[in-house]
C-alpha cells in the first residue's frame, strides 16, 4: 500500500508540473518580446488568450478526474467549492461581455451606414451629394449615442445620457449640437440591445469578488492546481472586461501572486502590460480598450468632422484627407466581419 501511495504522489507532482509549464508558456506567449504592442487587446490577441484559457481548463479538468477519491476530502472540498463560486461570477462577467459584444456590434452597423453612404469606390469622381452627407452625419451621431450609452457607469436617467452625449459627441459645433437634439428621439430605440444585468451590478466589483481570498496553499498537490487554475480565471475575465465594454468595468483588481510559482512571472507581465495600454491619456476615458474599437471610434470622429463641415468641396486636399479616414473606417468593417466569430474561433 504505501509503494502505491508513493507512486500516485509521484504522478500527482508530475501532472501538476505539467500544468504549470503550460500556464506558463501559454501566458508567456501572449506577452512575447516578438509579438507586436499592436496586438494587445486586439481581436486576434484576445482569441489567443481565450485559446490559452481553455486548454489550461481542459487540462485542470482532465487532472480532477483521475484524482476523484481527493476531491471530496479536505481540503479539496472546499477549494473546489470556492473555484466553482468563482466560476458562476464568472459566467455573469461573460453575460454582460456578450451585452457589450452586442453593443459593439450595433456600432458597427452603423460603420456600414457611414460606408455606404460615402463609398467613393463605385465612382470615384462621382460628387457626394446631400443625401448623402445626411444620411452619413445621422449614422454619426447615432454612433455617438451608442459609444455615450456604453460609457453611463450606472447612469440610468435619460438626462444623464443626454449629458454624456454631450461629453462624448464625436463632433463639435454643429454636429454636437445636432446630437444632442436628436438624443431624445434616438435614445429610446438604442436602449435594445441594452445590459442584461441589474443596473446596480458592477464588472468592477464581480472581478474583485472573483480575486477575493485567493490564498496560497500549504503545500502541493492539487491544491496548488486549484490555486493555479483560480488566477487563471481571473486573469483571463480580467483582460475581457479591460477589452470588451462592460456595465461599470473597473480595473483596479488586487494582483499578488508568489513569485515561487513559475507561472507567476507571465501572469504578471500580461496584468502589467494591459494596465500600462489602460494608463494611456488617449484610452483612459475609454469605454473599452479593444483594438478595433478604439481604431473605429477615433477614425469616426475624424470622418465625422470632415463630413459635417462639407469640407470635401472647399479644399482641394481635403478628399485625400477624407480617403484616407474612409480607408481607415473601412479596415474595422471588412466584407462579412463577424465580432463574434473573429473573437471565438480556434486560431491556426
Amino acid at each position: 500500500m504505501h509503494s502505491i501511495s508513493m507512486e500516485e504522489v509521484e504522478v500527482e507532482e508530475e501532472e501538476l508540473e505539467g500544468f504549470q509549464k503550460q500556464v506558463t508558456e501559454r501566458f508567456a506567449d501572449l506577452c512575447s518580446s516578438e509579438s507586436d504592442d499592436d496586438d494587445l487587446l486586439s481581436l486576434a490577441w484576445l482569441r489567443k488568450l481565450l485559446d490559452a484559457f481553455l486548454s489550461c481548463q481542459e487540462n485542470f479538468r482532465l487532472i480532477l478526474f483521475k484524482h476523484t477519491s481527493m476531491l471530496s476530502k479536505p481540503p479539496m472540498d472546499r477549494l473546489l467549492s470556492d473555484y466553482f463560486d468563482r466560476t458562476v461570477k464568472a459566467l455573469d462577467l461573460c453575460n454582460a461581455i456578450r451585452d457589450g459584444i452586442q453593443h459593439i456590434h450595433q456600432c458597427h452597423n452603423l460603420v456600414h451606414i457611414v460606408l455606404c453612404a460615402l463609398n467613393p469606390n463605385p465612382n470615384p469622381n462621382l460628387n457626394l451629394g446631400e443625401a448623402h452627407f445626411r444620411r452619413a452625419k445621422k449614422a454619426l451621431i447615432d454612433l455617438s449615442i451608442v459609444i455615450a450609452m456604453l460609457d453611463d457607469h450606472k447612469e440610468s436617467q435619460s438626462q444623464s445620457n443626454a449629458n454624456a452625449i454631450r461629453n462624448r459627441s464625436f463632433g463639435r459645433n454643429n454636429f454636437a449640437a445636432a446630437a444632442s437634439s436628436s438624443s431624445a428621439r434616438s435614445l429610446g430605440h438604442f436602449r435594445s440591445p441594452s445590459w442584461s444585468v441589474s443596473r446596480s451590478w458592477s464588472a468592477s466589483r464581480q472581478l474583485q469578488a472573483i480575486g477575493n481570498n485567493l490564498v496560497m496553499p500549504k503545500g502541493n498537490g492539487l491544491a496548488v492546481l486549484v490555486f493555479t487554475m483560480n488566477w487563471v480565471l481571473l486573469l483571463t475575465m480580467w483582460a475581457l472586461v479591460a477589452a470588451i465594454p462592460c456595465q461599470d468595468r473597473g480595473l483596479q483588481v488586487h494582483f499578488y501572486i508568489p513569485r515561487q510559482f513559475v507561472w507567476a512571472g507571465p501572469v504578471l507581465a500580461v496584468h502589467e502590460r494591459i494596465m500600462e495600454e489602460s494608463k494611456k491619456r488617449e484610452r483612459r476615458n475609454a469605454c473599452g480598450l479593444l483594438k478595433e474599437f478604439l481604431h473605429m471610434e477615433k477614425t469616426s470622429r475624424q470622418l465625422s468632422e470632415l463630413s459635417s463641415l462639407r469640407a470635401l468641396h472647399r479644399s482641394p486636399s481635403q478628399p485625400r484627407q477624407f480617403l484616407r479616414y474612409f480607408e481607415f473606417l473601412a479596415l474595422w468593417v471588412p466584407p462579412e466581419f463577424s465580432l463574434q466569430q473573429s473573437l471565438f474561433e480556434k486560431p491556426h
